[in-house]
């Protein structure tokens, strides 16, 4: 029998360092020998162009992650870090599904909106179309998150380090 899936799923506007984050906890799992894997959804839903009906290709992105996380599994990850954005609880089940089972944790990362906005304008060339919907979506999303209700745990982001705030991810879902 194969051993038991964990996976945490790190959920956030744009901007709200979920790669980063995720980035950092999957480095102090593996400098504690704890096999995992960290999955970058932007990634995986990555084409163009996307379906009218799927502006963000979430159905790819979906069947992506089923490739990748059997893949993984295979190779004998148990843990799976997951980058990305959850805006309804409907959506919660498949992507446990296309994990392939087990235990999904769903942290949302919650930094000030000027925070993620600074970010946002550091990334994106001034005055550029993508700034300009960055930032619009950033509130956007940020507004449907926070209604949806749908993590388990919200962490506010002040200043911290993302290596601080992976500990603290790790402490809550106890890895």
């Amino acid at each position: 029998m194969a051993p038991h899936l964990q996976s945490v799923f790190l959920n956030g506007t744009v901007g709200s360092g979920k790669t980063t984050t995720g980035e950092a906890l999957h480095r102090i799992l593996a400098e504690d020998g704890i096999s995992n894997a960290i999955i970058d959804l932007d990634q995986l839903r990555r084409s163009w162009p996307a379906p009218p009906t799927d502006r963000f290709n979430h159905e790819l992105e979906l069947r992506n992650l089923q490739a990748v996380a059997t893949n993984y599994s295979e190779a004998g990850v148990r843990r799976f870090i997951l980058a990305g954005v959850i805006e309804s609880p409907t959506e919660v089940e498949r992507y446990r599904t296309a994990l392939g089972g087990g235990d999904l944790t769903v942290v949302r990362l919650d930094p000030p909106l000027d925070t993620v906005q600074k970010r946002l304008r550091n990334r994106h060339e001034p005055d550029s179309p993508e700034l300009s919907w960055h930032l619009h979506r950033s509130v956007e999303l940020n507004q449907i998150l926070s209604e949806a209700r749908l993590d388990a745990h919200v962490m506010a982001i002040g200043n911290e380090r993302p290596k601080d705030t992976a500990l603290a991810i790790r402490a809550i879902i106890g890895w």
